[in-house]
C-alpha cells in the first residue's frame, strides 16, 4: 500500500458501519408504511454520504494524530511502521492531507444536511480534545473513543432524519468501550511479546489486573445492555416478536467478545480489527450476526415462527387484547 494511502488507514473505515443501523432498523417500518422507493433510495444515498463523511474526517484526524505521536510511535513494535513515524511521509504532508480531508468532510456533510454537519463538528471537537490531552488520561481516553462511535450512530440517524434510540446509543457506547480497552490490552501484549520494555502506555495502562477489571465491566455492560434492549418494551413496539430473535443472537455476541479478549491477552492481534480479519471464530460470529439480523428484520415468515415458538408473543398479544377490548 502506498505510504500516503496507508496514512489514511482505510482498513479502519469499517469502524464507520455504526452510521448504518439507524437506516437499517428504520427500513422495515418504512416498508410497512409504503414509503416510495424513490424516497428510500434518497435515504440510502444520504446514509452512504454520511459513511463517506465519517471516513474522511476520521482519516483526517488519523493523519494529525500520527504527526503528534510520531516520537512515541517509534518506540512501539507495531506503531513504528506508521508512515509518519517511519519517515515514509513528511509531517507537513500529513498535516496538509489531514486538514484537507476534514474540510472535505464538513463541506460534503453540510451540502447533504446542515444538521448532519453539526454532528461532524461535534465529532471534530471531540477529536481535538482527545488528541489535545484526553488520550493521556486513564479511562477517559477510552470513553472519548466510545463517544466518537456513539456520534457516528447519531450521525446516521440525523442523515436520514429519524429519531435516535437511547438503547442504540448505549449498545454502541458500551461495545466500543470494551473494544477500546481491548486495543489497550493489545498494545501491552504486543510490546511485551517484542520485549519493548521502553514503551509505556500514554494513558498509563500498565496494570493488567486493573485493565482486566475494566474489560470485564465493559463486556458485561455491553452484553446486558444488548439483552435489555432486545427484551424491552421499546423493541417490542418497534419490531414485535422479531425483537426476541435479536435476543437469541446473544451467544454470537458472547463468542466474539471472548475471542477478542483471548487474542488480545495472548498478543495474537495488535487491534480488534486485526482480530476480525485473522480470527475465523470472530469473523464467523460477526457475519452470522449480521446475516441473521437482516433475516429477522426483512423475512416475514420469521415473525410468524417467533410468534408460535415463544410465550412472550402470546402474552403480549393477550395483554393488548385486554387493553383494547373485544
Amino acid at each position: 500500500m502506498p505510504p500516503i494511502l496507508k496514512l489514511l488507514r482505510p482498513g479502519d473505515w469499517t469502524k464507520n458501519v455504526f452510521v448504518l443501523p439507524a437506516f437499517v432498523f428504520s427500513l422495515p417500518a418504512m416498508l410497512v408504511e409504503g414509503t416510495p422507493r424513490s424516497e428510500l433510495a434518497v435515504l440510502a444515498a444520504d446514509t452512504a454520504v454520511a459513511f463517506i463523511c465519517f471516513c474522511f474526517i476520521a482519516s483526517g484526524f488519523y493523519c494529525l494524530n500520527d504527526v503528534l505521536d510520531r516520537e512515541k510511535d517509534r518506540l512501539h513494535p507495531v506503531k513504528r511502521r506508521r508512515p509518519v513515524a517511519s519517515g515514509a511521509v513528511a509531517p507537513n504532508t500529513a498535516v496538509a492531507v489531514g486538514l484537507g480531508l476534514i474540510a472535505m468532510s464538513l463541506g460534503l456533510g453540510y451540502a447533504m444536511r446542515p444538521s448532519f454537519a453539526m454532528v461532524l463538528v461535534a465529532y471534530a471537537l471531540l477529536q481535538i480534545a482527545y488528541n489535545g490531552g484526553l488520550k493521556r488520561v486513564l479511562f477517559v481516553d477510552v470513553v472519548g473513543l466510545a463517544l466518537g462511535f456513539a456520534l457516528r450512530a447519531v450521525g446516521g440517524a440525523v442523515a436520514v432524519d429519524v429519531p435516535i434510540s437511547a438503547w442504540l446509543l448505549l449498545c454502541v457506547f458500551f461495545l466500543c468501550l470494551y473494544l477500546g480497552f481491548i486495543k489497550r490490552l493489545c498494545d501491552l501484549s504486543t510490546a511485551a511479546a517484542e520485549g519493548r520494555s521502553d514503551w509505556k502506555s500514554p494513558a498509563g495502562y500498565d496494570d493488567r489486573i486493573e485493565l482486566n477489571w475494566l474489560l470485564g465491566l465493559s463486556a458485561v455492560l455491553a452484553i446486558v445492555t444488548y439483552l435489555m434492549y432486545a427484551l424491552s418494551e421499546h423493541a417490542w413496539v418497534q419490531f414485535g416478536s422479531r425483537a426476541t430473535g435479536f435476543a437469541l443472537l446473544s451467544p454470537l455476541v458472547m463468542i466474539a467478545v471472548h475471542r477478542f479478549y483471548r487474542r488480545a491477552s495472548r498478543g495474537m492481534s495488535d487491534s480488534p480489527l486485526s482480530a476480525l480479519r485473522e480470527d475465523r471464530a470472530v469473523l464467523a460470529s460477526v457475519l452470522l450476526f449480521g446475516v441473521a439480523t437482516l433475516v429477522i428484520l426483512f423475512v416475514p415468515p420469521v415473525q410468524t415462527m417467533l410468534d408460535g415458538l415463544f410465550m412472550a408473543g402470546m402474552d403480549r398479544a393477550a395483554t393488548g387484547a385486554e387493553a383494547t377490548g373485544p
